[in-house]
């Protein structure tokens, strides 16, 4: 039966992780694969019942996953249809490339923390897109974004979804993490940023960014008022879970109905075309729901190796085959080039318990660390690189050449930076 259950994740990943070549969405290999799994552990089992009672209590830790997501994903759209976005973007409007390089990799390390990483992969790679003509340019700015924007999330609970994962299962906690991980992101991005401006060709060439027109004659007022707004809840679910509590995922809907009200408030005197094109309802049927369908097939296939015990062999296997765990995790980032991030947390969480890495423990905030950063070394390696690979067409041969030694660079940079500082500041 693990033996089964086994062949079938190694065939679901193989075809997630070539989902580009095979024209076949990975959410839908995901799907297929959890519930494969689910199915010939219940057909291996004498006591179906039991299996039952065991997926019940994993789909309800998957689900708060979800409904975080989702909801994150629609406040953000609902900033996106106000255009609150144009004011962040207003910054980068003069100056020349080596500026607009410096001022689009600090922004996005520090908006992806605050938003999440492939929200502001998504905003910025479509704004370069604009402002950008050469296309070695646009490229290599593109390189750049996905760098910066996996560090930025990588320090923050509401991030990346990886560091979300972890927060959400109690592995960690929000300002454990951001004191732990900020100085070794701002090292993953400080060296890859620093090389890319020295070597950036007409560095001193100025630049502009073309002036935006909305088709909804929108109050710039009022997409400020709500990227305000936006912005704010969600800065707010860490908090609410300190005070409260309760899943953070409880607090991300919560927001998101105060959004919605005051939004509601906003247009109810507006006409009926106008107040559809900006509300939530309309947002909600703009967020990548293929995301979440993927999200719901990995956790569901990661759980069902858990529950059938193959999670707890491998992790046996690697503290025999390694022993060192700092190792063990960075070798963990490394693979998370090449096969999704978000599968490999959710097999971490699963092959090490709370019970033999406390909360905040130190192999929890460097996984936090590998994972978030390490997949910047492919361009498929994480979901701000496939988004900024669709929107900008990059070459997968192409990245690999100009970017992936940055990345690395980075990576390691930040790995090292995160070991020696806990020698130095945490006593770890």
């Amino acid at each position: 039966m693990t033996i089964a259950i086994s062949i079938v994740f190694i065939v679901g990943y193989i075809l997630i992780a070539s989902e580009h070549f095979i024209k076949i969405n990975k959410a839908a290999s995901a799907l297929l694969t959890g519930i494969l799994c689910w199915t010939l552990y219940v057909f291996g089992s004498p006591d179906r019942h039991e299996i039952t009672i065991q997926l019940m209590d994993q789909v309800a830790d998957i689900a708060g996953i979800l409904f975080f997501l989702m909801g994150a994903m629609t406040i953000v759209e609902i900033i996106d249809a106000h255009e609150g976005f144009d004011t962040v973007t207003a910054i980068l409007a003069k100056g020349n490339k080596r500026r607009l390089l410096w001022l689009m990799a600090i922004g996005c390390f520090l908006l992806s923390a605050i938003l999440d990483n492939l929200t502001t992969t998504i905003v910025m790679v479509t704004l370069l897109s604009k402002i950008l003509p050469k296309r070695e340019d646009l490229l290599m700015f593109t390189g750049m974004v996905i760098i910066a924007a996996n560090a930025g999330g990588g320090w923050s609970p509401i991030g990346d979804v990886t560091t979300t994962m972890l927060w959400i299962g109690g592995q960690i906690t929000s300002l454990s993490i951001i004191k732990v991980l900020i100085i070794p992101s701002l090292a993953c991005l400080a060296f890859p940023l620093l090389w890319a401006s020295l070597r950036l060709k007409d560095g001193k060439e100025p630049i502009t960014l073309p002036k935006t027109k909305t088709n909804l004659s929108n109050d710039k007022r009022i997409g400020k008022q709500v990227l305000t707004l936006g912005v704010g809840v969600l800065l707010f679910v860490p908090v609410f879970k300190s005070i409260t509590h309760l899943p953070p995922f409880i607090g991300m809907i919560f927001g998101l109905g105060i959004l919605w009200v005051v939004t509601e408030l906003m247009h109810r005197k507006v006409n009926e075309e106008k107040r559809h094109a900006r509300s939530v309802s309309r947002a909600l049927q703009r967020i990548d729901m293929p995301s979440i369908m993927f999200f719901l097939g990995i956790l569901l296939s990661i759980s069902a190796l858990q529950a059938a015990g193959i999670l707890h062999i491998l992790a046996l296997w690697l503290n025999h085959a390694i022993g060192n765990m700092n190792v063990i995790v960075f070798a963990i980032g490394i693979f998370s080039a090449i096969v999704d991030n978000v599968p490999l947390v959710a097999g971490a969480i699963k092959m090490y318990p709370l019970s033999q890495f406390g909360v905040d423990n130190t192999f929890w905030s460097f996984l936090s660390y590998c994972t978030g950063t390490g997949g910047s070394a492919l361009i498929i390696g994480s979901a701000a690189g496939v988004a900024a690979m669709g929107i900008a067409k990059i070459d997968f041969i192409w990245y690999l050449k100009k970017i992936t030694p940055l990345a690395l660079l980075g990576y390691c940079a930040g790995a090292a930076v995160f070991i020696l500082q806990g020698k130095i500041l945490f006593n770890y």
